[in-house]
């Protein structure tokens, strides 16, 4: 299964209903990772990651290959730490809330990935991305 391929089966899905676990499954074996929002504060990663980033009111989040780079509160630069240089190798993405017209929330990356709308009672809620992890860096 592709990005595309899989962005296409979530596509139009309700909100709560994102992704199913046998559909998660899927994705991983194929290499693939989910983000979408959920509620007024999350992202959810469903796939090669299982995980969630807080996010009210958006941020700007750290992946790599096994994971989300862990939020680093004093950015000490030391040579002990590491966190810069791993920082600097890590794809960033952007979730966005409110920052475009008819979704809550919205994702951005440089990294490839292809689109999928999440819908809640009809109407458009989020554009959630589906990427290759394998193209994530390793750290």
């Amino acid at each position: 299964m592709t990005k595309e391929q899989l962005a296409e089966k979530l596509n139009g899905r309700e909100y709560g209903g994102e992704i199913s676990e046998s559909e998660e499954r899927e994705a991983k074996a194929a290499g693939l990772l989910v983000i979408f929002g959920y509620s007024d504060d999350n992202a959810e990663l469903r796939g090669v990651i299982h995980d969630e980033v807080a996010c009210y009111k958006g941020t700007t989040f750290k992946l790599h290959a096994r994971g989300i780079l862990a939020y680093h509160e004093e950015r000490c630069g030391c040579a002990f730490c590491g966190y810069d240089a791993a920082a600097k190798k890590c794809a960033n993405v952007q979730a966005l809330w409110c920052k475009e017209p008819d979704y809550s929330w919205t994702y951005k990356t440089e990294e490839p990935h292809a689109p999928f709308e999440i819908v809640e009672d009809g109407e458009k809620y989020c554009r959630g991305i589906v990427m290759d992890a394998t193209a994530l860096p390793t750290l």
